[in-house]
């Protein structure tokens, strides 16, 4: 190989390089993005009538979200959620898990979002912190992992709680009539804030403000790390592509020389 060759092969790495890593967010976004805004498309495909596309979407991420239609979002209906004693006068699956899921919406009652509420507060906040983070990526210092798992325990308790109560049944567990949360605050809020999942309820705020703790804590401490490992490859990479040119140099002092 040439001198020229050889120099202009290892430009081209080094510009492809670096063109990565001048856009690795913006890929990010767009690749990542339309994984996490896709489910909010099987609502729309479902209200314009493309059912075929809308079930592609909810069978797709079936494998990532339990999609439980009484703690999803719905779209185009009377309401953004709806209780389990509502869904059950339009659907005979009782309280199994795997016929719930199954509900998808009707056209009075909207269509549901193929993601639940903690999904899209979870997955979503990951990519909106994410946008959010590089506008002050020189200003934010990096997440200790002491942070990091301080904001990941709220999701990690409440999903866990969430999930030893549904082992009695749907909204048969501890988790339903939150009544250790009643003796705690002494009756001091409504009664429809301890009960249920409906939307403003606290099992509904806690999924959500859980997701999106859970979602800083990852972007927090994933992101400037990825920029920390960015610097360190950029350097070794000027030293690698100084030592490319010192041995081209050797060797073409060392032909002239014979």
């Amino acid at each position: 190989m040439t001198t020229t060759a050889t120099l202009t092969n290892t430009h081209a790495s080094k510009s492809a390089i670096n063109w990565l890593a001048d856009h690795w967010l913006a890929l990010f976004l767009a690749i990542y993005g339309l994984w996490v805004w896709t489910p909010w498309l099987a609502p729309i495909f479902m209200h314009l009538g493309w059912e075929q596309a809308g079930n592609v979407i909810y069978s797709v991420y079936r494998f990532f979200c339990h999609q439980l239609p009484e703690r999803s979002f719905f779209l185009f209906g009377q309401k953004s959620m709806y209780s389990l004693t509502e869904i059950q006068s339009v659907w005979h699956g009782g309280i199994n898990p795997m016929q719930l899921r199954r509900f998808f919406g009707n056209p009075e009652m909207g269509w549901k979002v193929a993601w639940s509420d903690r999904m899209v507060s979870f997955y979503g906040s990951i990519w909106v912190f994410a946008l959010v983070w590089w506008s002050f990526r020189r200003k934010v210092k990096p997440l200790s992992w002491g942070g990091f798992v301080l904001l990941l325990l709220p999701m990690v308790l409440d999903g866990g709680t969430h999930f030893l109560s549904d082992i009695v049944g749907i909204e048969q567990g501890f988790r339903e009539a939150n009544q250790w949360l009643v003796v705690l605050t002494n009756h001091a809020l409504p009664a429809s804030f301890y009960v249920g999942n409906a939307l403003g309820s606290f099992n509904s705020w806690m999924r959500l403000i859980s997701g999106l703790l859970a979602g800083l804590g990852i972007a927090w401490l994933a992101f400037p790390q990825i920029i920390k490992t960015q610097s360190l490859s950029q350097e070794l990479e000027k030293y690698n592509y100084g030592k490319v040119l010192e041995q081209i140099r050797n060797k073409d002092t060392r032909s002239i020389g014979g």
